[in-house]
C-alpha cells in the first residue's frame, strides 16, 4: 500500500506566507494554503478533500506543487500562453479583401462562391500562410477587418459594360 501524501516539514518563512494566505481575499491562493495547512496538521489528502469539498486529486496537486515550487505555487499561474503564434500575416489583409472580390473560378475552382474552407485552402496554395487555417481562423481575420462571414457570398459582376446602370434600374 502507498503511503499517503504529506506536505514536507515547513519553514517558519513559509509558516507566515500560509498564514497571511488564509486571510487572502484570492480563492485559490486561499483553498491551496487550507489544504497545505491540514496537512502539516497530519491529514490525508482523502480527509482534507472531505472537510473542503474538494476532490483528493486536487489536494495532492497542490501538495506535489508545493514540492516542486514551494510558496509559489500560492499564486495561480496565467492561463494564457506563454507565447502567441500569429496565424495570419497582417501585410496580407487587402490582398485577402481583393481576393474574396473574385470568382473562385478565376482561381481553377470549380464554385462560384466563396466558402471560408475555400478562402483559407486557396490562402494557403498562394503561399500566403505557412500551413492550412481553418475557416475559423480565416472568419477572425475578416471580422478584425470589419468584413461580416456568415454565408457562402455571391458577388455579383458581369462583363456587360452597362450592368451597373442596369442593376440600379432593376432594384429601383
Amino acid at each position: 500500500m502507498k503511503q499517503p501524501l504529506f506536505v514536507r516539514p515547513l519553514a517558519d518563512c513559509e509558516r507566515a506566507a500560509l498564514r497571511e494566505g488564509l486571510r487572502s481575499p484570492d480563492a485559490f491562493t486561499l483553498r491551496r494554503c487550507q489544504i497545505l495547512s491540514q496537512s502539516e496538521q497530519g491529514r490525508t489528502p482523502p480527509q482534507i478533500a472531505v472537510s473542503l469539498a474538494c476532490s483528493s486529486h486536487a489536494v495532492r496537486n497542490a501538495l506535489r506543487a508545493f514540492a516542486a515550487e514551494g510558496t509559489a505555487c500560492l499564486r495561480q499561474k496565467p492561463k494564457r500562453p506563454k507565447t502567441i503564434h500569429f496565424v495570419w500575416p497582417k501585410e496580407r489583409d487587402e490582398e485577402l479583401r481583393a481576393l474574396l472580390h473574385q470568382s473562385p473560378r478565376n482561381l481553377g475552382k470549380p464554385t462560384s462562391l466563396w466558402t471560408l474552407n475555400l478562402a483559407a485552402q486557396v490562402c494557403f496554395e498562394k503561399g500566403w500562410t505557412q500551413r492550412l487555417l481553418s475557416g475559423e481562423a480565416i472568419r477572425l481575420v475578416l471580422k478584425r477587418l470589419g468584413v461580416g462571414w456568415k454565408r457562402a457570398k455571391h458577388w455579383l459582376v458581369s462583363p456587360d459594360p452597362q450592368y451597373a446602370r442596369k442593376k440600379n434600374c432593376a432594384t429601383s
